[in-house]
């Protein structure tokens, strides 16, 4: 039963982004606007942490299987991708770079804060 509660507020926080992207006229998926209301309801104390811990913990173990159909689209694809292969590549090197670089600067930044 705790796990039912802890995905339906998850679930519920991503209704929430899917209704702001409705109202707000931004070229912002509905998936960041849940990620910042969520952000918000644990920073202002709205929500603890441990009200969805153990359901976000379940969720990122299982990230890698939803990562399966996209791999899966992108081969039945592989006729519209094949004469552009090596820019898709090298943009996916680079930004991944940069994300990861970015990621790695703002989690030091967050470490350091805290630990002041």
């Amino acid at each position: 039963m705790k796990f039912l509660r802890q995905f339906g507020i998850i679930l519920f926080i991503s209704f929430l982004g899917e209704a702001l992207r409705m109202l707000i006229p931004l070229p912002i998926p509905a998936s960041v606007y849940g990620l910042i209301l969520m952000l918000a309801a644990l920073c202002s104390g709205v929500l603890k942490l441990e009200q969805v811990k153990d359901a976000a913990d379940f969720l990122i173990e299982i990230m890698p299987v939803m990562f399966i159909p996209a791999a899966v689209g992108l081969l039945d694809s592989w006729s519209a991708l094949q004469p552009i292969w090596a820019p898709v590549l090298i943009i996916t090197i680079v930004t991944t770079v940069i994300v990861m670089a970015v990621t790695g600067r703002v989690t030091q930044f967050i470490i350091r804060k805290g630990e002041k």
